[in-house]
């Protein structure tokens, strides 16, 4: 993993001057509300290169500009900004704001390409791997399978379903299985232990943070550290952080769930809020497979084609299931 860009090393201790010109230039310019676009150009121009020599893209300065170690600050396990003792590049104040225009442009964007069956729940049938949200040509959402690629190793590519026709029929199923007594005697204590599995994912999360921050440090501190041994090392933990993130973020989405008696289930999904609907899906289910349709063109959403892996959360399942 290269160092940040800005910094000397690893720990975030010693500032490179000439890149940390760049990045105030670039902060500067973010908070008169230029585009990504318009700012790498700029860089470009201005003779500014990423620590691999590369050209600025937006998204790479992007993310350079919401590392809060440039502000001389350092985010806790339950996501505080805290100070790090580190220099600033930039005022904390431009920072913050710069992540709240994030924020804002996040929200602005977050409409009609909303789906509610995204995230590692849906998988491909044939394949394992999670389908993506891949709008058909004609505009329709969907999700599909990505074919494998050097970049995006592993789908096959042979999975595409409408995302309407998908999610009334998942709806459905969900609405089914919530209207069982059984299952919604249970929702609010099941609620609370899917959340508390998030929780001990984001202090794994937190763990191995310290775990990487440690081995920068000790690679900068010691010569003697083989290049290679630090990148596969580096490597192993940013894969295991961005993992157990993406699934600490998925299971979190439970404390949208409404909790007490729902009267009418049909008039609450029909009118809830695209968070609520997703929270109850993710307490509900642990995965769906989904199938290459009967015939090219299929219109229809069946058992056939989905298959539900209903998450085991009551009593009776809490003890380790058998093989």
């Amino acid at each position: 993993m290269p160092r940040l860009y800005g910094f000397e090393d690893m720990a975030y201790r010693r500032v490179r001057e000439a890149e940390a010109e760049g990045i105030r230039a670039a902060a500067s310019r973010r908070l008169q509300k230029q585009s990504w676009p318009a700012i790498t150009d700029w860089m470009s121009e201005a003779g500014y290169r990423t620590t691999l020599g590369n050209k600025f893209k937006p998204d790479v300065l992007a993310g350079v500009l919401d590392h809060p170690a440039i502000a001389g600050l350092m985010e806790t396990e339950d996501g505080e900004l805290v100070d790090s003792g580190s220099p600033r590049i930039i005022p904390v104040e431009d920072f913050l704001a710069i992540r709240a225009m994030k924020k804002a442009d996040s929200e602005g964007r977050a409409d009609q390409r909303e789906y509610l069956l995204s995230g590692p729940l849906s998988v491909c049938g044939l394949c394992g791997h999670t389908l993506g949200a891949s709008p058909s040509n004609a505009g329709a959402r969907g999700h599909r399978c990505p074919p494998s690629s050097p970049q995006h190793p592993g789908g096959c590519g042979k999975v595409r379903i409408n995302a309407d026709l998908y999610e009334k029929y998942v709806g459905e199923q969900v609405l089914g299985k919530l209207a069982k007594p059984e299952v919604a005697e249970l929702i609010s204590a099941a609620r609370q232990q899917v959340l508390a599995q998030a929780k001990e994912l984001d202090s794994q999360v937190a763990a191995a943070r310290r775990r990487q921050k440690k081995l920068g440090a000790d690679f900068a501190a010691d010569p003697g550290m083989s290049l290679a041994a630090f990148k596969a090392a580096d490597k192993e933990l940013t894969n295991l952080i961005r993992r157990t993130s993406t699934q600490a973020r998925f299971l979190k989405q439970v404390k949208h769930v409404p909790v007490g008696d729902i009267p009418d289930l049909v008039r609450w999904w029909n009118h809830a809020p695209l968070k609520a609907k997703k929270g109850l899906v993710v307490l509900l289910l642990e995965q769906i497979a989904v199938y290459p349709a009967a015939s090219r063109g299929s219109r229809t959403v069946d058992g056939d084609r989905v298959a539900f892996t209903w998450r085991q959360w009551d009593a009776a399942e809490a003890e380790p299931r058998s093989a």
